[in-house]
C-alpha cells in the first residue's frame, strides 16, 4: 500500500512548485535593489546635499546640485565666462605650498 502511495504523491513531481520558487527568488531580488536605490546618494526623496559633476571638463558639463528637496541644474555654454565685480585682493602660493591672501588697500575686514 505505500508503494501505490508513493505513486500517487503528484506533490513532488510538480513542475509549478518549481516557477513559484523562481518566483520567489526574482521577488528577493527586487526587493534588494529597491534597497540599493532608496540608499543611493541621488535618490531625489533623501534629505542630504549631493553635488554631482557630469561630463567634467567638457563642452557638454552639467553640474547638478541637490539640497534637500531642491535639485538645480547647471550647464555649460562652452563659452568664457564672465562678471561683474572688483578686485578683492591676490592669493600668493608660498614654497612649502601653503596659500596667503593679501587684501587690497582699503578694504574692510
Amino acid at each position: 500500500m505505500s508503494r501505490l502511495r508513493l505513486l500517487d504523491d503528484t506533490e513532488t513531481d510538480d513542475p509549478i512548485l518549481s516557477v513559484v520558487n523562481l518566483i520567489d527568488v526574482f521577488l528577493v531580488i527586487i526587493a534588494a535593489l529597491l534597497l540599493a536605490v532608496a540608499n543611493s546618494a541621488v535618490n531625489p526623496f533623501g534629505s542630504e546635499s549631493v553635488t554631482v559633476i557630469k561630463n567634467p571638463g567638457q563642452p557638454s558639463m552639467e553640474v547638478i546640485v541637490k539640497d534637500g528637496r531642491k535639485i538645480d541644474r547647471y550647464r555649460a555654454s562652452g563659452e568664457i565666462g564672465e562678471g561683474e565685480g572688483a578686485k578683492a585682493g591676490v592669493a600668493y602660493r608660498l614654497k612649502d605650498g601653503s596659500m596667503v591672501y593679501v587684501p587690497e588697500p582699503g578694504e574692510g575686514g
